[in-house]
């Protein structure tokens, strides 16, 4: 016989020992804005606050008591089968609904009809977002498989009552996987359903993660691709978060958690997806199921500090480095990618582990080992070492003690020292209050900073703690007690201790918390905000429109900017150099964004948005930039714009663009202001004027048929014989004369992000493999971006990204790599090989529009795979002879004005204009 539905939705509850965190969850099923809600409560025994619940609200909220021993798979099954909602849900205590999650769950399922229906959880991470990012309906797992894959329905979901019959006997697998696996249809919805989530603790809910995973691999027997999933899953979402959680645990309850974890993981990471994971995760894993506690710690801090050195590491024969001579034979511990033999000892980061910390009369001794990987000290050179405790918080302080005693010793560096706190350490008392302490350990003469990794139990607090003499009395603090940071890093305190140092801070703290300070910190605030506010973007704006804008205008004033002030190049630069060669009576102004860094020593320089910037921009004869000064500041009467525009058109630009058509009409209309002050366009060809003057509504008067200015050196560097002498540039790069240098650079992919570092079409590991004996890789990413490149053999693969000028790398370019990037036009004027490798070319043309068919007009072959374009490489001189016709013709079409003449033409206009004047 079966429950009639009398609600909507019910909430199962399974009742913990916390009372408190029972009444949120309950009261936040009661507060519901679906009427037809019910919570059932789940008791191992007597409960008396789910008793008290009941006996408040019995139409609403029903008790079902169970066994004591019951475990907790029973408990909740046992609370659905009580359930009488058309829908039924599970929380924990502590999980709270949000207001509209019932009704919000149940209209979809009414509307779809779906056997279960699920939503966003609270604080969930990134592939739970994107899995909800949308509503829609699921009738093939193989379209969401983290719903099966990963704990995407841990919480958040409700399921059709009437599944219920086939969720049972599937022990403790995933109530939620189990309910995915046998629902015909499944609602995803974008809305927020539960908050409140108990935080996770990796190590303690690794066992029950484990046993879950067992039974659930059960349920997907038969399904090799879920399985294969769900098995790397479980490795990322609870295997390395637990590695990670072992950094700040101790030695005894590291070693009782890596025996029972061991335990709990054996036979459940297979080598398929162990080898799947990168090489520190790979081993931290390992050494996890192989028990090994120290192990895994050292892991975590490689985990935790990237680059760092934790390990004793070994090369085997073939070159391949292990991890430790102990794992020499196991490809597992293989860490040849990660590159450190390729640095050199003294570029290396290394892990010093602190091994004692004690106070010894007036001092403080303190003594670790420091790991020496790969046997580069056996030539046993020159060591000593250094001491050095800097106060944090930027202050320039530092404090030097010598390491008397410094040793090698079993393949790693032994040192101890004696830190004479209490005589040599004076602060002041107030704002130095803490040290970190690094060792400098020097190697003939060449200084290697360490960071000191400490457990608590090696520092004890009362066996460490030293009389402080701070030089504002001992009133501020009277001892200095090391301790061991957030990061497991050694520091030092200064801490008030004695009566007289207690009563002088507890006086501080009401002069500054209590009545006074109350009264005197809303004023301050005011005041801060009042001078933030003064400095607005939106002030600035006001101030700049109203009274900058007209101000007289500076005869012979030029501002420059490139890149939105990124970078001291491109056409600006040019132009810039032009007008210095001549001797012209201009006065420069250069723009930069967050760093004058590469900007001529002698140019005058001004931060963007900077008040500088503004009166520059406002008194200027002569705006000249490659890309737009900002949108919001409207060009002075008296002020002439050049545009030298940063590159030809292959995706769709401006008004062409798909997504300008979709916008509203003030932002179309502030595209059309900003472009409007343009009086000089700057095109290279036809082709620039059929598509970027026509996309950006740019009359013909306005065109500057000269060519880019930036492409006169690619024109000299063509008409001149021979690429050797090379360019100053391969000096400053250590790149030889007999090495082909290949410069990768791919356009920009998305939406801007500051800082965003991206993952690079190209494995430039594997090219370094292949090519690194005959060729240099140079690789710019795309100046809205950062690359993430992996550690190479020195000397074949550069990064390039930072520096200013792109003209200068082309010219030593001898083959461009690039995807479908405007940088393939410039190159194409060099007449050197060219190789578009665009593994989604096809994808970005339908997303973003293009202006022709590349693979129909391109200069060069254009590839698709890693594969094909090391082929292509490795027979580039005999390959490329096919290609010439159709470069020159590529260069000749989209390049046809640029004729080495652009910056004098620029230039010309400049000063005839002044001239004019």
């Amino acid at each position: 016989m079966t429950t009639p539905e009398a609600y909507d939705i019910s909430c199962v509850v399974v009742c913990g020992a916390d009372a408190a965190a029972l009444r949120a969850t309950v009261r936040s099923v009661l507060d519901q804005t679906l009427a037809g809600t019910e919570t059932v409560l789940v008791t191992a025994g007597a409960d008396d606050t789910a008793a008290s619940l009941a006996a408040a609200d019995p139409q609403r909220i029903r008790l079902v008591h169970a066994g004591p021993e019951s475990p907790a798979c029973v408990l909740r099954d046992l609370g659905l089968a009580a359930a009488r909602g058309r829908y039924v849900m599970v929380a924990a205590p502590g999980e709270r609904l949000e207001r509209h999650a019932c009704r919000n769950l149940f209209e979809a399922g009414r509307r779809t009809d779906a056997d279960l229906v699920a939503g966003r959880r609270d604080k969930a991470p990134a592939w739970h977002k994107e899995l909800h990012a949308r509503s829609r309906v699921v009738e093939d797992l193989a379209a969401a498989p983290e719903l099966v894959t990963r704990d995407s329905l841990s919480g958040g979901f409700c399921v059709r009552r009437g599944l219920l019959g086939a969720l049972s006997g599937a022990g403790r697998a995933h109530f939620g996987v189990r309910a995915a696996l046998a629902a015909r249809r499944i609602a995803l919805v974008p809305n927020l359903i539960t908050t409140g989530c108990a935080p996770a603790d990796p190590v303690r809910d690794l066992p029950r993660a484990a046993d879950a995973q067992r039974d659930t691999l059960e349920l997907l027997h038969g399904d090799d691709a879920l399985r294969a999933a769900r098995e790397s899953a479980f490795l990322s979402d609870h295997v390395i978060p637990c590695v990670r959680a072992f950094l700040p645990l101790g030695p005894d309850d590291r070693r009782e958690a890596a025996d029972t974890l061991a335990r709990s993981l054996f036979s459940l990471v297979t080598p398929e997806a162990l080898g799947a994971l990168p090489p520190v995760e790979r081993i931290g894993v390992r050494l996890l199921t192989d028990g090994d506690a120290d192990g895994v710690q050292a892991a975590a801090y490689a985990l935790a500090r990237p680059g760092t050195v934790v390990s004793p590491l070994v090369r085997t024969r073939d070159g391949r480095v292990r991890w430790s001579a102990e794992h020499a034979d196991d490809d597992t511990f293989d860490v040849t990618e990660l590159g450190h033999q390729y640095r050199q000892f003294t570029d290396l980061r290394l892990l010093n582990r602190v091994t004692h910390c004690l106070r010894q009369g007036a001092v403080l001794a303190v003594g670790g080992r420091l790991v020496v990987p790969l046997g580069l000290l056996d030539d046993r050179p020159a060591l000593a070492a250094r001491l050095d405790l800097s106060v944090r918080g930027g202050r320039a302080h530092t404090l030097s003690v010598p390491v008397r005693d410094v040793r090698q010793e079993d393949g790693g560096v032994v040192w101890r020292a004696e830190l004479p706190l209490t005589g040599a350490l004076r602060p002041r008392g107030i704002g130095d209050r803490v040290w970190d302490p690094r060792l400098v350990l020097t190697v003939d003469g060449v200084p290697i900073p360490t960071d000191l990794l400490a457990d608590k139990s090696a520092v004890p607090t009362r066996a460490t703690a030293l009389p402080a003499r701070p030089l504002l009395t001992r009133l501020t603090g009277d001892t200095w007690q090391p301790y061991v940071t957030a990061t497991q890093h050694l520091a030092v305190c200064l801490l008030p201790r004695r009566r007289a140092a207690r009563a002088a801070q507890a006086l501080a703290h009401y002069v500054t918390h209590f009545r006074p300070a109350r009264k005197l910190k809303p004023v301050l605030r005011t005041l801060r905000r009042k001078r933030e506010a003064l400095h607005s973007q939106r002030v600035k704006l006001r101030v700049y429109r109203r009274i900058l804008s007209q101000l007289p205008v500076s005869r012979g004033l030029v501002v420059f900017e490139s890149h939105m002030g990124k970078c001291y190049g491109d056409s600006p630069r040019a132009v810039h150099e032009e007008l210095l060669a001549r001797g012209a009576r201009v006065r420069c102004v250069w723009s930069y964004a967050t760093s004058p860094a590469g900007f001529p020593d002698g140019a005058r320089l001004v931060r963007r948005w900077s008040w500088r910037y503004l009166w520059a921009l406002a008194r200027a004869e002569w705006w000249v930039d490659n890309q737009g000064f900002p949108h919001a500041l409207d060009k002075p009467r008296h002020t002439t714009y050049l545009q030298t525009w940063h590159g030809s058109a292959y995706k769709r630009m401006g008004f062409d663009e798909a997504r300008h058509r979709t916008r509203n009409a003030p932002e179309r209309e502030r595209l059309r202001r900003a472009v409007a002050r343009f009086d000089h366009f700057m095109v290279r060809s036809e082709h620039d004027v059929r598509t970027l003057a026509r996309a950006y509504r740019i009359p013909e008067e306005r065109l500057l048929r000269a060519g880019y200015p930036r492409n006169d050196r690619l024109v000299e560097a063509r008409e001149r014989e021979g690429r050797f002498p090379r360019p100053p540039l391969a000096t400053q790069l250590g790149i030889p004369d007999h090495r082909t240098v290949v410069l990768y650079a791919p356009t920009f992919r998305g939406v801007p992000k500051k800082g965003q570092v991206v993952q690079l079409p190209l494995d430039v590991r594997e090219f370094a493999e292949r090519f690194g004996d005959t060729h240099v890789l140079l690789v710019r990413a795309h100046y809205m971006e950062a690359a993430s490149l992996p550690v190479t053999p020195p000397g074949t693969v550069v990064d390039v990204s930072g520096h200013h000028d792109v003209s200068e790398l082309l010219v030593l370019a001898d083959v461009l790599i690039t995807d479908y990037s405007s940088i393939m036009f410039d190159y194409a004027l060099l007449d050197r090989p060219l190789v578009h490798f665009a593994p989604d070319l096809d994808a970005y043309a339908a997303d973003r529009g293009t202006y022709f068919d590349l693979r129909k007009r391109a200069g060069g072959p254009v590839i698709e795979t890693q594969e094909e374009l090391l082929r292509t490489l490795d027979r580039l001189k005999k390959a490329d002879g096919e290609w010439q016709a159709a470069r020159r013709a590529f260069a000749a079409e989209f390049g046809s004005y640029d004729d080495g003449g652009a910056a004098r033409a620029a230039a010309d206009l400049i000063l005839g204009k002044k001239a004019r004047a």
